[in-house]
């Protein structure tokens, strides 16, 4: 099932400088690895390489952040928006 994913403006630029893509998946999981699979230089800038989520990009379903979720096994359907959003900090 397709899902938008809402890109930050540094993952843009591997996707054609869209800001939103359709991918399928049923987890999050699922949709960044399809993310992954059609645009490659996204990978090692949204997953470690054990496949876990990098520590410096925060994901959410709707406005739901994943990490108090089920974190990438976390569900998605037809109609969810997932966003990507890098970290930021400061002080």
């Amino acid at each position: 099932m397709p899902v938008d994913v809402r890109l930050p403006t540094v993952l843009r630029s591997q996707a054609g400088g869209r800001s939103t893509v359709s991918v399928d998946g049923s987890t999050v999981g699922e949709v960044l690895q399809s993310l992954i699979s059609e645009h490659p230089g996204m990978g090692e800038q949204v997953l470690n390489p054990d496949g876990s989520l990098h520590r410096f990009v925060n994901v959410y379903v709707n406005d739901d952040d994943v990490r108090y979720l089920s974190s990438l096994d976390t569900p998605v359907k037809e109609g969810d928006e997932v966003s990507i959003v890098p970290a930021v900090a400061g002080g």
